[in-house]
């Protein structure tokens, strides 16, 4: 009986020995982080791959240039290069900021993005409700179409269209404005700008609120006419609120831009007469690092543009982070 029960008595101190332990040894199980990265590349290799082409393209146009920011701090020497001058801080945004063209400047700039950026974020909106109650495939598309074609036409033929739209007498338009140039006009300019940059841009703008639309579920239609919605009730419940998280995100990619008012545009309709009201900042540095060949002080100004950008991106994210919980980051 004896031998029995100790032939049945389980051999504890022997299996435990035989059980690894991963605290008594001090290992881990855990994957180092190189570890980690080399199996995600190995087992995403074909996105990376694919990808590779636009990674190399920002890295070389947008990363590396960033090594020239010092210019701003810099007094630039041509047989120093960009590294060799003398360092001089702050001395090139303390001279924008007391020039006596920085106000007028950042109130064109400020003026002209504004409204730009305000109607042309409204009317994209607009449009695309207004195309999405069209039932017929064949007239949307059509509408489309005409509002998308403008996107492609060139800046050069667009300045050139409203010179000639609003010439005085002869214009199409121009004839019923009075004998006064409209482009000449400071205080009309800016309109003429933000209405010809919405009408360029307004359809193609209108895409992505189309898509979004489309993906909004249709018996929420349904549901809404079954209880006596109107077209206008259906557009208020409905497809107003399927756009805002897609409103609110552009909105906020829109806000890393407000101080940036195309060159090219806004430097074709500058002359004599609106000059006080078109010189913007992409237009100042122009004349002052390419024309002047006053480098440092061009690129001074080109960083406290950035800077600004950025800063109203990172507050625009936050407040709309805090308000609806839409956000980029």
């Amino acid at each position: 009986m004896a031998t029995q029960s100790l032939s049945a008595t389980p051999a504890t101190p022997a299996q435990d020995s035989r059980q690894p332990s991963s605290v008594a040894s001090g290992t881990t199980t855990k994957p180092n982080i190189f570890k980690r990265i080399a199996q995600h590349f190995r087992r995403y290799w074909e996105l990376w791959l694919l990808s590779a082409p636009a990674l190399i393209f920002v890295a070389i146009f947008a990363y590396v240039p960033m090594w020239g920011i010092q210019l701003a701090f810099r007094k630039f020497d041509p047989d120093k290069g960009l590294t060799g001058g003398d360092w001089v801080g702050f001395y090139y945004f303390n001279q924008f900021f007391h020039s006596p063209l920085f106000g007028e400047i950042m109130t064109n700039t400020i003026r002209i993005s504004l409204w730009t950026l305000v109607m042309g974020f409204i009317f994209p909106i607009i449009l695309a409700l207004l195309i999405n109650q069209i039932h017929s495939s064949k007239v949307k598309g059509f509408v489309q179409t005409v509002t998308y074609m403008p996107h492609f036409i060139s800046v050069v033929v667009i300045v050139s269209m409203l010179n000639i739209f609003l010439t005085p007498g002869s214009g199409i338009i121009g004839r019923f404005l009075g004998p006064e140039s409209v482009l000449g006009n400071p205080k009309a300019i800016t309109s003429v700008y933000w209405i010809s940059e919405v009408w360029q841009h307004c359809g193609w703008n209108s895409i992505i609120y189309l898509a979004a639309l489309a993906g909004v579920d249709t018996s929420l239609y349904e549901a809404a006419k079954i209880d006596g919605a109107g077209r206008w009730q259906l557009i208020r419940t409905v497809d107003i609120p399927a756009i805002m998280p897609t409103a609110g995100i552009l909105l906020i990619l829109s806000m890393g831009s407000v101080l940036n008012v195309g060159f090219d545009k806004i430097f074709l309709m500058q002359n004599s007469l609106n000059l006080p009201a078109t010189e913007v900042i992409s237009t100042y540095t122009y004349k002052i690092g390419i024309l002047n060949s006053q480098f440092s002080y061009s690129t001074a100004i080109g960083l406290f543009n950035t800077v600004v950008n950025f800063v109203f991106l990172i507050t625009a994210n936050a407040i709309s982070k805090k308000i609806s919980e839409t956000s980029i980051f």
